[in-house]
Formats: structure tokens, C-alpha cells, sequence
């Protein structure tokens, strides 16, 4: 049921084409970009849930769908990207508000701030310090996952 749910507030987003991309882009090694950002979703849709928080669920989680939304391969470009961790968020949320012009004030502060304290300006909502916290925890888990052995 709580799987249910969470699709349900997700599905607009990741529908769409550009979203569906982000799967051919490589993230943190062994995972991609698609992968990455629903996980750091389903994390602080988790959280919400158990700790009930007074905050709008569904943006909430979409705000977190979208905070890596930068929509290139970072591992495919050469020196195009430099900087990236320092200037992705920003062109995450340019992008997200090209497709997306109503994003709240909060799903903004989730997407500009959630690479602190890489970028210096730290995020100013409870949601945008969550984000930030499961970000590197989803990062983490990418990194460090097991590879399934192939069988025949």
C-alpha cells in the first residue's frame, strides 16, 4: 500500500521523458541518475510517514524527485562539467522550473540547497536540510552497493 502511494504522488514526473532519461545517465559510480533520485524520494516519503510531518506530502516528495533534475551525463562530457558538484543545483532548478513553473518556495530551497556543504548557502526549510541528509545517504547506499552476480 505505502509502495501505492508513493507512486501515485511520482508518476507525473517520472513519466516524462526527461525523467526517463536520467536512467542512461551513470551516478555515483554504480547507479544511475534515475535510481538516485527516486531513492532520495522514497526516503523522505518514508520519513514522512513515520515521523507524520505537517508538511504537503506530495510536494515534499516531489521536491526531492527533483533535486539532482540537471538532465546531463556527467560521466560522458570530458571537462564540460566541471565543478558539477558545485554547479549542478542551480541547473537542476532551472530546469525543474522551465518544466515545472509552479514549484513552491520549499521544493526550490530542496533543490538549490541539497548539496551543502559543498555550496555554501545551507537550506533555509526543514525539507531542504532532509533532502540534503538523504541525498548523501541514497549517495552512500549508490556508492557502496553490491553488484548481483550474473547467472546463466
Amino acid at each position: 500500500m505505502e509502495e501505492k502511494s508513493f507512486y501515485l504522488i511520482v508518476k507525473d514526473i517520472i513519466r516524462t521523458d526527461e525523467f526517463r532519461e536520467m536512467k542512461t545517465y551513470q551516478h555515483h559510480v554504480k547507479g544511475n541518475l534515475f535510481s538516485h533520485s527516486l531513492k532520495v524520494a522514497y526516503l523522505c516519503f518514508k520519513h514522512h510517514r513515520r515521523k507524520k510531518m505537517k508538511i504537503d506530502i506530495a510536494e515534499f516528495v516531489q521536491g526531492a524527485l527533483l533535486h539532482d533534475y540537471y538532465l546531463y551525463n556527467l560521466h560522458g562530457d570530458g571537462k564540460k562539467h566541471r565543478f558539477h558538484w558545485f554547479k549542478h543545483p542551480k541547473i537542476a532548478l532551472k530546469n525543474a522550473m522551465n518544466k515545472y513553473p509552479n514549484l513552491t518556495k520549499m521544493q526550490q530551497d530542496m533543490i538549490l540547497h541539497h548539496m551543502f556543504p559543498l555550496t555554501i548557502i545551507p537550506p533555509r526549510t526543514k525539507a531542504g536540510w532532509l533532502v540534503c541528509y538523504y541525498d548523501k545517504v541514497a549517495a552512500f547506499q549508490d556508492r557502496f552497493k553490491k553488484r548481483k552476480k550474473k547467472t546463466l
